[in-house]
């Protein structure tokens, strides 16, 4: 077992671009709600196993190398695919009074918390990962429609390098376990 307290760079790093050409290249293959833990033991794809101890300040992006094996000239890498994140800009809020901005915040809050969607703030963004169809997600925004509230999608490795370890954990850690329940309303007359 091969103890990972830190990734060595990224493929993406020139340095790494051109070491890995000469390189056999094993991947370990992180599900998205994997990848921001920074403790995990998983077998890589070519069958070395690895258990990840990061910082909690730390989490791993796609490409990162967290092993080198000069002797077998082999690389472990993470692949990690990171799904779509709806982002909700704010901003135009700004200009709003207090009250109406508690008021379309508050709507916002229904919208997404009637949905079981996690959702990450940061600044005047709020970031929630894709848990179902994107279509389904659009139109939810677009049923609410939120005055002065406007939404798209961005990729998850980009919303992911905008966030700190611990936004990261939030947003992504339980995306695919987002519950799906009905609601059950006993009514007594």
């Amino acid at each position: 077992m091969i103890l990972v307290e830190n990734a060595l760079g990224n493929l993406n790093d020139p340095v790494w671009q051109e070491k890995a050409k000469d390189l056999q290249v094993d991947y370990l293959a992180l599900e998205q709600w994997e990848a921001p833990k920074s403790r995990l033991r998983k077998m890589s794809e070519g069958g070395v196993e690895i258990a990840i101890s990061l910082p909690r300040s730390q989490h791993l992006h796609n490409g990162d190398i967290l092993h080198h094996d000069e002797a077998k000239n082999l690389i472990v890498v993470a692949r990690i695919a990171l799904k779509e994140v709806m982002v909700i800009e704010l901003e135009s809020l700004e200009s709003r009074t207090p009250q109406e901005i508690l008021n379309i915040c508050f709507q916002l809050g229904h919208a997404l918390g009637n949905q079981h969607w996690p959702a990450v703030i940061k600044g005047s963004t709020v970031y929630v990962p894709l848990s179902v169809d994107q279509k389904v997600m659009a139109s939810v925004m677009k049923t609410h429609a939120i005055e002065g509230v406007k939404s798209h999608f961005a990729p998850g490795e980009e919303i992911a390098a905008k966030l700190d370890a611990s936004e990261v954990r939030m947003l992504f850690a339980g995306a695919d376990a987002t519950p799906h329940h009905h609601h059950h309303h006993v009514h007594e007359h």
